[in-house]
């Protein structure tokens, strides 16, 4: 391999003052605006994002495009000490000028075809200028962001400022950091990876990377931690005379990140905006018999109760309210039970916890069970989060609803939504598929502008009309009938679904049909690498529950393009329209055909949570296809409101918080 012979080296850790102070140092997060300033910095959004942006960097890609012979003519050795001399120019110069950078995006671009076998379309060279510049990039599925955000991180790792590379999942983290490494080593960065499963001493070494691959969890649960260790500390002033007066004190022992400076987000979409109303908790478990109790004695409280008559249901905020007759027979039944029972909104409290266990969270969709816990399943992605607990006492209602042994309680001792950790970065950048729908929010939230770049070649994928039922039993019996049909004809098929329960039903129904199938969900994540890899290949056929967000690319097999390439079917909208998007986009990469379909029903919990009374009346009476396109996208608009919602309250929360808490300093 090119480069090899070269391996990137540094010197010596030395903790100087300036290295110690951006160790802790990062962006305060500015609030929120208001009123008119915020109707203001919405119309700067939308100069940001006008179309001569995306044509300055195209005329920029095509002066890449001219240095290409250049650099083409030299020798691995002669092209890697023009890349050494760009690195020490980054090292020095924050912001290299114009025309320094484009060469060295050049020089760049030629090591990567050298070094991992791929040049660098346009359109991935105008995606690495725009997330060198601060910006979210759109790319279609197969586009090639992988690389793209490579050439990118070469140029930030230069500057030895800490940079990291956000993935969704462990495993894309592993996947893009290995496949890299050879370009980095080349091009004189230090390339690292932290995954969950890795010590705090390896997690330190590969922090201190020029680049580090991880995922957002990993990164903030890292980043608290470290705030954690040091307490008062965190200020870098107060470590200098701590260091003064006690030169011995080991302040920094145990701390594993460098500081907080580059971020380049991969499936941008997921991270920033459907993950983002969730903060990351650091929670200690403290023993908590009377709790455990509780606990139970409240799920067989919540099973005497009926819905109607005793407690109602709002699906579209997902709460529990009591009606009079409910709290009155909560309080009889209550009436011989301790302390704990006597007081009225401490039991309607812990009743209402179990009731919202029971109507809104169910296994293999919110959760699974494995080894006899209960694992939360991440709802955008398909993946099991076994380190993970809801908190308020409803993890441990869902245990007691499973009738499984009681985890002890946890309580919290540090906490930070995504939002704010992301606005934390000097410089934040991104890629995903589907960005321009929520450019706005990316803009008000971020300050991150959005560009759309074209297809390297014309996407020519159908989409067939979407089919609508009234009955949701109708809608899976019509699906496995097109699934069959298409089955007959080797077009392979990608299946997907929104939760595990969905695919495992879909999968017992191609089972009673004979059909030959993969199922890629959250309990079989094992096999995803492998089942990926041949989707793409005839007759095959493949259910996944989420795929959307993945980072999955499938390839089309043998004689594939010739039947028409992958067939995509959603066998249910999403709340969120992006999420179709990026599942229909996994058919027609990079020009190649394919086609995709969604298959509804007035039954779906779309439908059911987001969709007004009158309209969902006039659906069921009156259906036809000309309506329900127009419900379902009525619904969607709803649904994504109501979650823009729950974002603002949380930016709300964070500034509310920085407000009250400003009498103890930072």
């Amino acid at each position: 391999m090119p480069g090899n012979d070269i391996e990137a080296t540094s010197a010596p850790a030395v903790r100087t003052p300036g290295a110690d102070y951006c160790r802790t140092a990062y962006r305060v997060p500015e609030r929120p605006l208001k009123g008119l300033d915020s109707a203001v910095n919405w119309g700067i959004g939308l100069y940001e994002r006008r179309g001569a942006r995306r044509d300055e960097l195209t005329e920029q890609a095509e002066r890449v495009e001219a240095f290409a012979k250049d650099y083409a003519e030299l020798k691995d050795h002669g092209l890697q000490e023009r890349l050494f001399q760009f690195r020490d120019h980054f090292r020095r110069e924050a912001h290299p000028g114009r025309e320094v950078l484009l060469a060295a995006l050049a020089a760049v671009r030629e090591a990567a075809h050298r070094c991992v076998g791929l040049r660098a379309f346009p359109v991935q060279l105008v995606g690495a200028l725009a997330l060198h510049r601060g910006w979210l990039v759109e790319m279609a599925t197969g586009e090639g962001k992988t690389l793209t955000a490579g050439l990118a991180a070469v140029l930030a790792g230069w500057s030895k400022r800490p940079t990291h590379i956000i993935t969704v999942n462990d495993y894309l983290a592993q996947r893009d950091a290995d496949w890299l490494r050879p370009l980095y080593v080349f091009c004189g960065v230090r390339a690292g990876c932290v995954t969950s499963s890795i010590g705090a001493d390896e997690r330190a070494r590969e922090y201190s990377r020029d680049v580090t691959y991880t995922t957002s969890k990993e990164l903030l649960a890292d980043f608290l931690r470290d705030r954690l260790r040091l307490g008062s500390l965190h200020n870098p002033t107060r470590r200098l005379i701590r260091r003064l007066l006690q030169p011995r004190d080991a302040m920094t022992v145990g701390l594993v990140l460098r500081g907080l400076h580059t971020a380049i987000v991969d499936e941008a979409d997921s991270v920033l905006i459907d993950e983002a109303v969730t903060p990351l908790i650091i929670s200690a478990t403290r023993k908590n018999e009377m709790l455990r109790e509780v606990g139970r004695l409240a799920a067989q409280i919540a099973n005497e109760l009926q819905p109607e008559a005793d407690y109602r249901v709002d699906l579209r905020y997902r709460e529990i309210e009591l009606t009079q007759a409910g709290e009155r027979k909560l309080a009889a039944r209550c009436g011989g039970l301790p302390g704990f029972w006597r007081g009225d909104r401490r039991r309607v409290e812990i009743v209402r916890t179990a009731l919202v266990a029971r109507e809104f969270f169910h296994r293999d969709r919110q959760y699974i069970l494995a080894d006899g816990k209960v694992v939360i399943v991440d709802e955008f992605t398909g993946r099991p989060m076994p380190q993970r607990t809801w908190r308020e006492g409803l993890h441990q209602a869902i245990e007691a609803k499973e009738a499984i042994e009681l985890s002890d309680p946890t309580e919290t001792v540090a906490r930070m939504s995504f939002q704010r950790f992301f606005r934390c970065f000097h410089r934040l950048a991104g890629m995903t598929g589907t960005a321009w729908e929520a450019a706005a929010e990316f803009w008000q939230t971020y300050g991150l502008p959005v560009i759309c770049l074209p297809h390297h070649k014309p996407c020519i994928r159908q989409h067939w009309p979407g089919r609508f039922f009234l009955k949701e039993g109708e809608k899976w019996a019509a699906i496995v009938d097109e699934i069959e049909r298409i089955h007959r004809t080797a077009r392979p098929l990608l299946v997907g679904t929104r939760s595990v329960a969905a695919s495992e039903q879909l999968a017992l129904r191609l089972t009673q049909r004979g059909l030959d199938f993969r199922l890629l969900n959250a309990t079989r994540l094992a096999e995803e690498a492998m089942i990926i890899a041949v989707a793409g290949e005839r007759g095959r056929i493949t259910i996944a529950t989420n795929l959307a967000g993945r980072g999955t690319d499938i390839r089309l097999g043998q004689g594939v393009r010739e039947l028409g390439g992958l067939h995509v079917i959603a066998t249910e909208r999403h709340e969120s329209g992006r999420v179709d998007r990026q599942l229909f986009g996994r058919a027609g990469r990079q020009g190649d055909p394919g086609s995709a379909q969604a298959f509804v029903s007035a039954e779906d919990d779309l439908v059911r949570r987001h969709l007004p009374v009158m309209l969902k009346k006039a659906l069921l009476s009156t259906p036809n296809a000309v309506l329900a396109r127009t419900a379902f996208a009525l619904a969607q608009r709803r649904a994504q409101r109501l979650a823009r919602k729950q974002r603002l309250a949380v930016l709300r929360s964070d500034a509310w918080q920085d407000e009250a808490l400003s009498f103890a300093g930072e």
